[in-house]
């Protein structure tokens, strides 16, 4: 296993965000920010947890077909770094969700002023 796998990479850049967002925003409406921002990113660490897990099933399913072969290969980029592709990633999505949160909660408390006190 000398590549990354783009797509599944190209996967955690999409879904985990998208999803988080809408299991945050019914939270968000509802004056519980803190609640929401916490389920949204349960959602994205725990697709991120998920995506490594598949990562490690896949990398130790390719070192025992080496080992099977009777040779030791070593996987290329390392295992740490394809981790922490994933982790790097879903922090960056947590750190855009607390943004969008802010942005919603700023949006609700100033909709019950008229335009000229905003």
């Amino acid at each position: 296993m000398n590549q990354l796998n783009w797509s599944w990479i190209a996967l955690a850049l999409t879904v985990p965000p998208v999803v988080g967002g809408l299991v945050a925003y019914p939270l968000w409406r509802k004056n519980q920010p803190i609640l929401g921002n916490l389920t949204g990113t349960t959602v994205i660490f725990g697709a991120a947890m998920a995506l490594m897990m598949r990562e490690h099933v896949e990398l130790i399913r390719v070192a025992q077909k080496c080992l099977d072969e009777g040779f030791t290969c070593w996987p290329d980029p390392s295992a740490f770094t394809r981790y922490a592709i994933y982790a790097f990633i879903a922090l960056v999505e947590a750190m855009a969700l607390f943004s969008l949160s802010l942005k919603v909660e700023t949006r609700l408390r100033r909709r019950g002023y008229d335009p000229e006190w905003r």
